[in-house]
């Protein structure tokens, strides 16, 4: 009897990562009624989540693992997912189910779930070698124009994360505004030299359309054009902001899972050098994004193996609940200042830009 129900605590667990999936039909379903109704997955994903966060218990378990094919299953419904939720803010924009100032409110619950689910199941993707999984991930990116994160992420962030050659690693003391401002800026100058010099390397046009960062450039502004032209000025407004609110939901991720942990350039990335979380909802809306530490320990790892580190920084809350303090600097450096490994071979310092 008891074997048969830790096998079966065992299966449950690729089953809870389908909450993921929650965000995006909120939105679908705000999509095609309008009204109040467009409010519902931000109201979910970034007030009840947040509260709910705080009460509910961590999850440490690294035994309960399975292998089934649910992982895959979920990533097919995601990438449908995110379709759906897309066409469903034209459609309901274009029909005058969404109208008014609604529209600012349907913009920014797509976006957030561009950013909860698009973005996070593209980091997943990007990281396969089967070509049609990496084209899926690449896919969900450019549905949130963001062009540079396939490249980055993989040729940068991994190699020199937790060194200033990684601008996507946040410095001890700077605050998350003028980190995002100087990630996205170092990303896309860090891609489209790497492109550039790629292209070069094979004697093609280094700005041509060979160039993926030239490439999704052009078709934005294909898409935009062609949206304005047939379908109105605010459905392309509406597309361009859904995808702002998710790329700083991706840099609002990106400053908490290495805030303040540096690495020499020849240390070896370990365990140490992210932060880790165990809070159950971020950890399986997320598909387990929050147990990042084991994620650049070993990156080829799937995110339903990923495992739980005693050695690992630990975050004092969730990526739900987390999202406030990082928006009020005080806040943030109060509450995790003081969780900052020291480090004998670097030094912390304060910087001018809290």
């Amino acid at each position: 009897m008891k074997s048969e129900v830790k096998k079966l605590g065992k299966s449950f667990r690729n089953w809870k990562y389908f909450l993921n999936l929650i965000p995006v039909i909120l939105v679908i379903v705000g999509n095609l009624s309008g009204g109040w109704f467009t409010l519902l997955n931000f109201t979910f994903s970034f007030i009840f989540l947040g509260i709910a966060e705080i009460l509910v218990p961590e999850d440490r378990r690294n035994d309960d693992f399975t292998d089934d094919k649910l992982p895959e299953v979920l990533m097919y419904l995601s990438v449908g997912g995110q379709i759906l939720a897309i066409t469903s803010l034209i459609y309901g924009i274009s029909t005058g189910i969404i109208n008014e100032y609604w529209i600012l409110a349907a913009a920014i619950s797509t976006g957030g779930s561009s950013g909860t689910l698009a973005i996070v199941v593209a980091h997943e993707l990007i990281h396969k070698k089967h070509k049609a999984w990496n084209f899926a991930g690449r896919f969900l990116l450019f549905t949130a124009f963001n062009p540079y994160f396939y490249i980055h992420h993989l040729r940068v962030h991994h190699k020199y994360v937790g060194t200033d050659q990684d601008p996507v690693t946040a410095k001890f003391g700077e605050n998350y505004y003028h980190f995002a401002l100087r990630s996205i800026s170092g990303q896309f100058k860090q891609s489209m030299e790497i492109e550039t010099e790629r292209c070069k390397s094979k004697k093609l046009a280094p700005y041509g359309l060979n160039n993926y960062m030239v490439a999704c450039i052009l078709g934005y502004l294909i898409i935009i054009t062609v949206c304005t032209i047939i379908l109105g000025w605010n459905i392309s407004a509406a597309l361009i902001l859904q995808a702002i609110f998710a790329c700083l939901l991706l840099e609002y991720t990106n400053y908490i899972e290495h805030y303040g942990l540096g690495r020499l350039d020849n240390e070896r990335v370990n365990e140490k050098h992210s932060w880790q979380s165990d809070k159950l909802i971020s950890r399986f809306l997320l598909i387990d994004l929050s147990r990042h530490s084991d994620h650049h320990f070993h990156a080829s790892k799937p995110f339903n193996q990923l495992l739980s580190y005693p050695e690992s920084p630990v975050l004092p809350g969730g990526y739900a609940s987390m999202i406030l303090p990082a928006l009020i600097p005080p806040l943030w450096f109060k509450l995790v200042n003081e969780r900052v490994p020291e480090n004998p071979s670097l030094k912390k310092t304060d910087s001018a830009l809290i």
